[in-house]
């Protein structure tokens, strides 16, 4: 297994119920409104269902409800990569594309570090290559955002 950062640093800053994480930019396929999703049975809460999206058939994932935060209505769906298969996550917003240095990720927490273990265990046990994917992220502290948007703002 690689490391989804080993390539680039680039990520894809969302916010879920107050909380900024950064995903891989390498996995992201594309950011679009929330489609309809069509509910399905015997799946773990964080699953929302599927949605057609670009036409093939996607199962949709709630980061807020996998992180252990309330469920509600989300403004986005994120598109992953995740193996050979396409996969979103609903996002309450998306603040845009952020490098990160790779310097100093080991003191920003990583993304699931919230999540209960029996949502991790069951994300592993119906999606391994997700699992893989959302470990590689990374929630941001206030502080590391300020410092983000500061040296964007004097590129």
């Amino acid at each position: 297994m690689t490391d989804a950062f080993s390539e680039s640093s680039q990520t894809l800053v969302v916010g879920v119920k107050g909380r900024l994480c950064a995903l891989p930019l390498t996995h992201v396929i594309e950011i679009m409104r929330p489609l309809s999703v069509e509910p399905i049975s015997d799946v773990p809460p964080f699953v929302l269902g599927i949605s057609i999206i670009r036409g093939i058939p996607t199962a949709v994932v709630d980061l807020g409800t996998l992180l252990g935060m309330p469920g509600g209505a989300t403004d986005r769906f994120v598109t992953l990569r995740v193996g050979g298969r396409q996969v979103a996550i609903s996002v309450d917003s998306v603040l845009g594309v952020r490098e990160l240095d790779l310097s100093k990720l080991g003191e920003v927490p990583p993304l699931l570090h919230g999540a209960s273990k029996n949502a991790i265990e069951a994300m592993g046990t119906l999606d391994e290559q997700l699992l893989v994917v959302l470990c590689a992220g990374w929630e941001l502290p206030d502080e590391v955002w300020q410092t983000l948007t500061a040296q964007e703002v004097a590129s």
